[in-house]
């Protein structure tokens, strides 16, 4: 009687199990995560070529981060000059310096850093993404793959999951150095040219002093793990959108636009969901201001 109590119970909870599946799965955000799942699923199937995904990777990578570089360099330049002059004469007025490296750290390293790459990337990118793909679509390219015997999903997906996600951890790292290193050079010829108007001291061995302190094991490790998180968001929603275009050309632009729109959100989401882990290290920093 207990083991058919135990197995009758097992049951119940399998149920359930699936039916939350099924729930999710007739969701957008189900769908784009079993999406996802099937991307990676496509490394490990048995009609593989590692030479033909190196290429399509590498090619993914250069269009995600390469050829962004020009944008995101002045964009980071503009950001962290901004960023320090403010950070540095805010805190210098109100007699908190010992807070300039904790404060660039958060605002840029941290959080919008990362957030900023993103966004420009989902905003080039993953629309250029989605283009693509949908254009294959529309045009029954796609299909023509699968007829081939070639996995859509391994030959588009994949590479543009791997490829935009690292390509997205190489630019935010270059974009926050961009706003750290340039902005400082920004910021001393702001300086020169007006005079010292802003009223601002700064030093490179002051501001790099500070931010290295300022900086933890949790900060490296989200240094990694966040980029590659909203790589994975952007490129698997672009692919999404495309792959279930309507068979009509004037439905690009609309998928375009929605997937561009939902990366935005779902990088706010993931960046909340993952400042939950650091929220004791920001009370920190605020205790030690007040």
């Amino acid at each position: 009687m207990e083991v058919q109590a135990n197995t009758k119970k097992l049951t119940l909870i399998g149920q359930k199990f699936h039916a939350l599946g099924m729930f999710l799965l007739r969701r957008n955000a189900g769908q784009e995560v079993a999406l996802f799942v099937r991307a990676i699923a496509s490394i490990f199937s048995k009609n593989r070529s590692f030479k033909a995904d190196a290429k399509n990777i590498i090619m993914q990578t250069f269009f995600t981060g390469v050829e962004i570089f020009p944008i995101l360099f002045i964009v980071a330049t503009l950001f962290g000059t901004v960023v320090i002059i403010e950070v540095i004469s805010l805190m210098g007025k109100v007699g908190f310096s010992d807070v300039v490296g904790g404060l660039m750290v958060v605002v840029i390293i941290r959080e919008l850093g990362p957030i900023l790459t993103a966004f420009l990337i989902a905003g080039r990118s993953g629309s250029s993404l989605t283009t693509y793909i949908g254009g294959m679509v529309i045009n029954s390219e796609v299909d023509a793959l699968a007829t081939m015997g070639v996995d859509p999903i391994r030959y588009l997906v994949m590479p543009g999951l791997i490829g935009g996600s690292i390509a997205t951890f190489i630019m935010t790292i270059i974009f926050s150095s961009s706003a750290i290193c340039a902005g400082f050079l920004m910021t001393k010829i702001a300086i020169f040219i007006t005079g010292n108007a802003f009223n601002v001291q700064l030093t490179w061995s002051y501001l790099s002093t500070e931010i290295l302190k300022a900086m933890t094991f949790t900060d490296f490790i989200f240094i990694v793990v966040k980029p590659l998180v909203f790589g994975c968001i952007i490129t698997t929603n672009a692919c999404y959108q495309a792959m279930n275009i309507p068979r009509d050309i004037r439905q690009v632009p609309k998928a375009t636009g929605k997937s561009v729109i939902k990366s935005f959100f779902y990088i706010v989401c993931a960046d909340v969901f993952i400042s939950l882990f650091y929220f004791i290290d920001y009370f920190n920093e605020i205790s030690k201001i007040i």
